[in-house]
């Protein structure tokens, strides 16, 4: 029997070429590819989508649901890292460490959305606490983050590290419209009864992903505190190899938030700090927005197809 086989739609783009990289050297899955004379033409799409066994589409999110709609082949799995399909209600959401029994559900599935790399970040330190009562399901969330310019895709890498990038502004704070596109993927898959107030920003490095979540514990239940909240993702993370709940106690007690840190891994830390006296909380995420928001997140959706 012929090992699976794997179209990655859109091999180009910075996600595509990421997973491209990692999955070339592997025995275990063929990869099929098309020419640069193809790669923009329906019919030879089309054909790829319907002869492989899994496709990753590595697309802007228009072009993703045309993609997808193009698939006759019944056989045919399907993860999406676009942003297309990331609340609807026929794709299983990509996060396995989501919730109790989801990485199952991954596994088995037929069409799996990749999440967002700012909503991996807020949806992992959300959900598990909002399932667990310990965050009211209606709490005025506000989230704050920064990426690395590659998180614009490579007009952003190229604006920055191509042959007329200029000066770039250090930081840029944008969303400011506040219907940032991430936001209703956050409420849905959250758990949230409202959208969360999200706020981006880009910082002028690569790669690389802070987000954090301000709570005030006189909003919380009654002995909900910075420890509960710590303990319940310590609890809920425990046996995931991705996914690292850091100290509250030194040692190993985290000082600083290097949005860096985590950059060629597919392990997202996440950090939850307090303040009893001024009954102040912030949770805290790193990640790589080109690894487990991204690409990592990708091959570990994968790899756990493969096993079904």
């Amino acid at each position: 029997m012929s090992s699976p086989l794997v179209f990655i739609d859109g091999d180009q783009g910075t996600t595509g070429l990421q997973i491209h990289e990692q999955l070339r050297g592997r025995t275990d899955i063929r990869l099929l590819t098309l020419p640069d004379a193809h790669r923009k033409d329906p019919q030879h799409r089309a054909e790829a989508i319907n002869s492989c066994d899994i496709a990753i589409l590595c697309l802007p999110d228009a072009a993703a649901r045309e993609a997808a709609a193009s698939i006759v082949n019944p056989h045919v799995r399907v993860i999406d890292a676009s942003s297309a399909h990331r609340t609807h209600a026929d794709w299983v959401y990509g996060f396995p460490e989501m919730a109790k029994g989801h990485a199952a559900r991954v596994a088995s599935a037929k069409r799996v959305s990749n999440p967002g790399c700012y909503p991996t970040g807020a949806v992992g330190l959300l959900r598990p606490l909002v399932d667990a009562g310990l965050i009211p399901r209606d709490y005025p969330i506000s989230i704050n983050a920064v990426s690395g310019y590659s998180g614009r895709g490579r007009a952003g890498v190229e604006e920055h590290e191509g042959p007329n990038a200029s000066p770039r502004s250090t930081y840029l704070v944008y969303g400011l419209e506040l219907s940032h596109k991430h936001a209703p993927e956050i409420e849905q898959r959250s758990g949230l009864a409202f959208r969360p107030l999200f706020l981006p920003s880009y910082g002028a490095y690569r790669q690389g992903i802070v987000l954090t979540i301000p709570l005030q514990a006189r909003l919380l239940a009654p002995g909900v505190d910075g420890r509960a909240l710590h303990n319940a993702l310590s609890a809920h993370y425990a046996d995931e190899k991705f996914v690292e709940v850091m100290p509250m106690d030194a040692p190993g007690v985290v000082k600083h938030l290097n949005p860096e840190a985590m950059n060629g891994t597919n392990v997202m830390q996440l950090s939850v700090f307090a303040h009893p006296e001024n009954g102040q909380i912030l949770l805290a995420a790193v990640l790589d927005n080109l690894g487990k928001g991204a690409s990592g997140a990708a091959i570990q959706n994968l790899d756990l197809m493969l096993t079904q």
